[in-house]
């Protein structure tokens, strides 16, 4: 499969991340994020999930990932975590791995923790709960009790796709087994707030990224 890596300057680093992007799959946002850790001092790796289906050649603009992502499995998406994870931990043995996702990979990366990868923890903007995804895992909201690590969760509070309940009760079911997750709502702040609108909710995108990076210094 495609990936993208970033590396500190600072050599093999105590903590590094492998970024899931949204369902465009390895879309230059998600580059530019895993250079951004990088620059934070964390080594990064931004995966794709489409070349069993796709290949790994360069895409063209107009390219149909949505075909792409309904052949998409737990058991592929999960192999290729493992494989980035295996990668970062040829550089540092004892690295402390945080998956960090968006929409689609949002809740991959949380799904992440139930699938034994050892991750010290899992960041997810704005991902849902009550659908199967990855497919074949079932809903996120039905696997909390399987979460390995500390979770954050970090939603819009004016996105349609993800209702207020839905966010009321993942929270829920997170702190039931364990208090070190958090969930985030921003007011007013739409799905996709920052990847795609970020310069839009500039603040709202700059105070979530200070709390990623926050979360990865406690829990690294």
């Amino acid at each position: 499969f495609s990936a993208y890596e970033a590396r500190s300057r600072k050599g093999p680093t105590p903590a590094a991340e492998i970024v899931l992007p949204d369902i465009r799959g390895l879309f230059p946002f998600y580059e530019q994020l895993a250079v951004r850790f990088a620059e934070a001092g964390h080594d990064a790796v931004a995966i794709d999930y489409f070349g069993r289906t796709a290949g790994t050649d360069e895409r063209p603009p107009d390219f149909d990932f949505n075909a792409h992502v309904a052949r998409t499995t737990s058991a592929g998406i999960n192999a290729d975590i493992a494989a980035a994870a295996a990668h970062l931990r040829a550089r540092r043995a004892d690295v402390s791995l945080f998956t960090v996702g968006f929409c689609f990979g949002g809740t991959c990366s949380w799904a992440a923790t139930t699938h034994g990868h050892g991750l010290a923890g899992a960041v997810g903007f704005y991902g849902k709960v009550d659908i199967d995804r990855p497919a074949g895992d079932g809903p996120f909201l039905e696997r909390c009790e399987l979460v390995e690590a500390p979770i954050l969760a970090l939603m819009g509070g004016d996105d349609p796709s993800i209702p207020g309940e839905h966010i009321t009760a993942l929270e829920e079911r997170l702190q039931r087994n364990d208090q070190r997750h958090e969930v985030v709502v921003y007011p007013g702040a739409p799905h996709s707030f920052f990847d795609r609108k970020q310069e839009e909710f500039a603040e709202e995108s700059a105070d979530a990224w200070n709390r990623v990076l926050a979360f990865i210094d406690r829990f690294a």
